[in-house]
């Protein structure tokens, strides 16, 4: 579906966009604006999304692209759409206007309303996270650093995912630091009868999908608002690891290019915990 060239400009372009935002957000004018929803926007986030577009439009493959601050199109338009790109251009403009480095680039490549590709960014940190069920998913920090000539190479210069393996009395729990709810303090209260042990650490963006395929959590519940741009990639990424994203109240995956975009209560599983 993607050509080995494609995917590492796909790559590179996450960031290119992390690289712009970083250069906002070493500055002490964010322009912050106030969205429909009450959500903040700022220069970065336009910024970011400018420059993905920029760089999805030069692939050998011409997919339409929908986009968190881009036009949004009819339903009657896209639902037409086999394979299209799923882009928050900074998921978590909440942490990066509080300055907690928490904030991460997102691009995903939907198929047939599965994610089949996504590629996670975390510009404060120079980290990216990438992944599919076909070839896997990989961590590789400092990527900015090195010189990938090849996919092969990239993922050979990270690590495969996950790294850590789930203690069978222990679950480790990451939950939304910006949306606490209380249907999230109730499910974290139901994992105390099966495990000896409940750890709850906080983060923001997507990041809490990538700190479960990496291992370092074992459960996400998500019982707030989120649109599709916010876990298509990390979906993809929890996928490759061998785990899997679900609706709350049942064992149905998530899916993408909904009529409505925004995305049920889900929780996220570390595979052999609920993952199906």
């Amino acid at each position: 579906m993607l050509s080995e060239k494609d995917l590492l400009n796909v790559i590179h372009t996450s960031v290119t966009a992390g690289k712009a935002i970083l250069k906002i957000y070493g500055s002490n004018d964010f322009q912050i604006e106030k969205k429909s929803d009450a959500s903040p926007l700022t220069t970065a986030d336009k910024l970011s999304h400018e420059t993905i577009v920029k760089g999805l439009t030069t692939l050998t493959v011409d997919y339409p692209i929908l986009s968190e601050e881009g036009q949004h199109l009819r339903f009657e338009d896209r639902k037409k759409w086999e394979t299209f790109w799923l882009v928050d251009p900074l998921d978590g403009t909440k942490e990066f206007i509080k300055r907690n480095g928490e904030f991460t680039v997102n691009i995903a490549l939907i198929h047939h309303k599965n994610p089949v590709f996504g590629v996670v960014y975390v510009p404060v940190s120079d980290t990216l996270y990438i992944g599919s069920e076909e070839v896997g998913s990989y961590k590789i920090e400092k990527v900015s650093e090195g010189k990938h000539p090849t996919f092969k190479s990239l993922t050979e210069s990270g690590h495969r995912l996950p790294l850590h393996n789930s203690k069978d009395d222990t679950i480790t729990a990451v939950a939304s630091r910006s949306h606490p709810t209380p249907e999230t303090k109730k499910f974290l209260e139901t994992l105390k009868k099966s495990y000896r042990k409940v750890n709850v650490t906080s983060a923001g963006s997507s990041l809490k999908l990538c700190l479960v395929a990496e291992g370092t959590a074992d459960v996400y519940p998500r019982f707030a608002p989120t649109m599709e741009w916010d876990t298509a990639a990390g979906h993809a990424i929890v996928l490759g690891s061998g785990g899997n994203v679900i609706h709350s109240t049942s064992d149905r995956h998530l899916e993408y290019n909904k009529e409505d975009l925004l995305n049920p209560w889900f929780i996220v599983w570390r595979k052999g915990q609920g993952a199906g």
